[in-house]
């Protein structure tokens, strides 16, 4: 059993390396069985589900014989739930049983199960823990997929009787005391698959020693005790969530509430209206969460609010700006919310969770340097009116046994003071590496700096920052800068002036990134169009506006301006854009597109002169003809055009073609404005002219 002063927070570091998750949970159990460790609100307000310590221990051991019926330790099972407690029966169960946790997002209906089969064919799961009603809605998807039938479909909502399985389970042979095996920290707890924000999806092997000495991390430098209580809305299959807002519960002994997601999202005062009735002390988010929180709530909904109670607010994930910290202070602070209780950190799957964070009640530290200086890769400090000037945010330092170092990633060399570098990591909150995958195991977790005495390896993260009066500052990703004309950009610079350019842009909702047109590189942004603006939104008039903040701020051109639809951005699970995805979707007219701003064409006006009304009208049909798959005695020249079937994407498209064609960008939103093919004909020769004008 694990010593009673662990469990009262009185925790030896020394103490951390001895136990597991399991032998916690187990020993809470015993000495505080009827200790609530999580209320999960299932509507985000007031229908609560309590779990005592007692409850969770049963359940966990129930589905931990379910799988020691005919499974083995180190067989992996891949975790289908909905957000609330049967994931977290399951998760304990996986741990109880030895049986490797996979966790990921249920698939929605009628949605791709791509991801799920390359997690399946990746993990090598032979088991599949989930609850009656997601087999029930999805056996008819799975019906057709052999490898996904061929799984021991475990249901854990069910009696150990009536295990619902798609393969029958013997129900004899059941261990009696499953705790007899008892687990190695060494062994691996969960394959957590990281979200795909920079490849393909690779299940990071986190034992129960990282997962033990990452919660001991938080619990020093959150400054956590058993009396703190955690809310959170934070997915449960992701790290962030997994580890702080589920497993953290049970480590720390504090009270755990949770909720799902989607009623964060739907309605954000929820959290913070859980957080004064609990009088939550910990929690944390995305950076987009914290400017949802300003925007997304009426001063009417937090009459009456208290947030006093809260110590530390936490932001993990890039970029951590500024302004949102300043906005959401600002926003907040007759509610109770001080500038104290704000912690920027930093962290990655591959590092259990969390890298480096600061003393808690300190607060978040600027740091204005030279944006120009900064796309040299040097670190120069600049007094913040300077109009060069930009803000970057701390994110403290490493705890416990975490070692970090600046390496430049091309020499591997040590890099000095204010460079800027890889952040490369070592310690036992790193992770073994990852699933199946020995050679980029080797080359992420297996690093060696150049004239460096012995040493185990380190974790290279991809990560650019560097080292300023003992504080940690995160410059981008490695993969994602941008090299236009010799000079380095990163992104989420361009993606900041961008966003502030005009109203109708959300904030924390655009992705920036190079394209190759004729063996150069060309700049493209798209970009998230608020809601309300959507219906009479100009993209031309906005785009004009971006790429003129652009050119003024960095000096360089904007081939592109792609303006998408409210929410459709693509992110990973833990809310980081997906740039390069966005990039994809951009070269393969897959975004959902309101409109678009391209730079003009360059055509010669004497190309341009020649082309007749009868020429674009005819160029029309073919392309009506050949896109939509309307037959020509079906075109009518005097109706509207969006009567043959023209969508967003569609549209795109056709303005794209339209400007390679004549060299004329017609706006996207006329193809929908009942315009017929004469009438567009007729606005493309008046285009024309204009240029031949200018």
């Amino acid at each position: 059993m694990v010593p009673e002063l662990f469990l009262k927070g009185s925790i030896r570091e020394e103490e951390t390396f001895r136990y597991c998750i399991p032998d916690i949970l187990k020993s809470r159990a015993q000495l505080t069985p009827k200790r609530v460790a999580y209320i999960y609100l299932n509507d985000g307000e007031d229908d609560e589900e309590i779990i005592t310590y007692s409850q969770l221990d049963m359940a966990a051991e129930n589905i931990a014989r379910k799988l020691l019926t005919t499974h083995h330790r180190g067989e992996r099972a891949l975790m289908l739930f909905p957000p609330g407690t049967d994931f977290i029966k399951a998760l304990y169960g996986c741990f109880y049983s030895g049986i490797i946790a996979v966790p990921a997002y249920a698939p929605r209906k009628n949605k791709s199960l791509e991801r799920i089969m390359t997690l399946v064919e990746d993990s090598g799961s032979t088991i599949v823990l989930t609850i009656n009603e997601i087999r029930n809605s999805f056996e008819r998807s799975f019906s057709d997929l052999e490898k996904l039938k061929c799984l021991d479909w475990i249901i854990t909502d069910q009696g150990l009787g009536d295990t619902g399985t798609l393969n029958a389970l013997q129900s004899d042979n059941i261990p009696g005391d499953i705790h007899s095996s008892k687990s190695s920290s060494d062994e691996i707890a969960l394959l957590q698959y990281t979200s795909g924000s920079t490849g393909l999806p690779k299940g990071v092997m986190v034992t129960h020693r990282n997962i033990i000495r990452n919660l001991e991390f938080i619990r020093q430098s959150f400054s956590l005790t058993p009396e703190s209580v955690s809310v959170s809305w934070l997915p449960s299959f992701h790290d962030m969530g997994l580890i702080d807002g589920v497993i953290g519960a049970v480590y720390n002994g504090y009270k755990g509430v949770l909720m799902p997601p989607v009623t964060f999202i739907q309605k954000p005062v929820r959290w913070l209206k859980a957080i004064h009735k609990y009088k939550g002390t910990h929690g944390g988010a995305p950076n987009f969460a914290y400017d949802l929180c300003v925007d997304g709530v009426s001063t009417d909904e937090l009459e009456g609010l208290d947030l006093s109670s809260m110590e530390t607010l936490y932001c993990g994930a890039e970029p951590i700006r500024k302004d949102t910290f300043e906005r959401f202070i600002e926003f907040y602070k007759p509610y109770g919310i001080s500038r104290e209780s704000m912690y920027p950190c930093y962290g990655m799957a591959e590092t259990t969770l969390i890298i480096s964070g600061p003393e808690a009640n300190r607060g978040p530290v600027y740091l204005s340097v030279s944006a120009s200086e900064l796309e040299l890769n040097k670190v120069v400090t600049v007094s913040h009116d300077k109009p060069d000037s930009r803000y970057l945010v701390g994110v403290g330092h490493p705890w416990i046994d975490t070692k970090l170092k600046i390496v430049n990633p091309e020499t591997t060399e040590e890099s000095g003071a204010d460079e800027i570098g890889e952040i490369w990591v070592s310690g036992s909150i790193v992770t073994s590496g990852y699933w199946n995958k020995k050679q980029l195991t080797d080359e992420t977790f297996k690093a060696f700096i150049k004239g460096e005495a012995s040493h185990d390896g380190w974790l290279r993260t991809g990560d650019l920052g560097f080292i300023h009066d003992g504080e940690l500052y995160i410059t981008g990703r490695l993969k994602d800068i941008i090299i236009l004309h010799g000079r380095n950009y990163y992104p989420q610079d361009i993606e900041f002036i961008t966003e502030k350019s005009h109203q109708s842009l959300r904030s924390g909702a655009s992705a920036a990134f190079s394209i190759e047109i004729d063996n150069r590189e060309k700049l493209v942004i798209v970009a998230e169009v608020e809601r309300t603006y959507i219906r009479d939104f100009d993209a031309l008039k906005v785009g004009e506006i971006v790429r003129k903040n652009i050119t003024d701020e960095f000096e360089q051109e904007v081939y592109a301006v792609v303006f998408i639809r409210t929410a459709s951005i693509l992110k990973t699970s833990s809310g980081k854009i997906q740039r390069k995805a966005c990039k994809q979707g951009y070269l393969d007219k897959t975004l959902d597109v309101i409109g678009i701003s391209v730079m003009e064409d360059h055509t010669s006006t004497e190309a341009k002169m020649g082309i007749d009304l009868t020429t674009i009208q005819a160029w029309l049909m073919v392309w009506i003809h050949l896109k939509l798959g309307v037959a020509f005695d079906r075109i009518d020249t005097g109706k509207s055009i969006a009567i043959y079937g023209i969508n967003s994407i569609k549209a795109v498209q056709l303005q794209h073609d339209f400007l390679q064609k004549f060299g004329v960008n017609v706006p996207p939103y006329i193809f929908f404005n009942s315009i017929s093919v004469k009438e567009l004909s007729e606005k493309a020769i008046q285009l024309l002219k204009e240029i031949e004008r200018k």
